[in-house]
């Protein structure tokens, strides 16, 4: 197994992409820590990894307040010891045209999808040994995006940039870096996107599931990715070729 002996952080674990990617980690060996802000859905994932075998914990965390990260952070080190991988997947979305948005939702929208990010890797990467990994989950609108989601689309393509910028300062040795950027992908965050409720945003094509997504993190986490650093992995089912 992959990840056998190895401990993953995985943020917005408990639905979606985060929960898929939780339950691989997992079953490759992982010591996952599962952090979310929905209490009830991140004991559901614990409770499926520790009925397979696994070895998980729940940590709450609202990725918006930073002293939560790093309290969350913290808690997650001193209870496994060690963290191997950071899989840094939570976001939001707006669906408002800039110019009726809110700053304020520019600023939640940043500060979950890009800052926590960067914070995360701040708390983590004096801790993670040699062969450790981080992969972040960004999205086809960081390429190619629809009315009504600027802070989103922006947040996505900042991601791509730092993970470029931060393998630059990084070893390949010690720490990789990557990000997925999937394409329609069938989750509770799709479906509730009022422009693809009203047909602004056409899906088109073959949606994925979010394990297919896991699967691309699991990859690029894992020693077989060991030359891949600095880049962005599209995982959207040819979507992108359609826009």
């Amino acid at each position: 197994m992959r990840f056998q002996h190895k401990t993953a952080l995985v943020t917005g674990g408990t639905s979606g992409i985060g929960r898929a990617t939780c339950l691989r980690l997992a079953t490759e060996g992982a010591r996952v820590a599962v952090l979310g802000r929905n209490a009830a859905e991140g004991a559901e994932v614990v409770a499926t990894i520790k009925k397979a075998a696994g070895q998980a914990a729940f940590y709450r965390c609202d990725l918006a307040q930073p002293a939560w990260v790093t309290r969350a952070v913290h808690r997650v080190l001193t209870d496994f010891g060690s963290l191997d991988v950071l899989v840094s997947n939570a976001a939001v979305m707006t669906y408002l045209p800039l110019l009726k948005l809110p700053l304020t939702e520019w600023d939640n929208v940043l500060n979950v999808n890009l800052r926590a990010f960067a914070q995360l890797c701040q708390l983590c990467l004096p801790t993670m040994p040699a062969g450790s990994a981080i992969v972040a989950i960004s999205s086809v609108h960081a390429h190619q995006t629809t009315p009504g989601v600027a802070p989103y689309a922006a947040s996505k393509g900042a991601t791509e940039a730092l993970v470029r910028a931060l393998s630059r300062e990084l070893p390949i040795a010690q720490t990789r870096i990557n990000a997925v950027a999937p394409g329609a992908v069938d989750t509770p965050m799709l479906w509730a996107n009022p422009n693809v409720q009203n047909g602004t945003e056409k899906i088109e094509g073959a949606i994925g599931r979010p394990e297919d997504i896991a699967a691309a993190v699991a990859f690029l986490a894992s020693a077989d990715a060991a030359f891949i650093h600095g880049t962005t992995l599209v995982v959207d089912g040819g979507r992108l070729a359609q826009l």
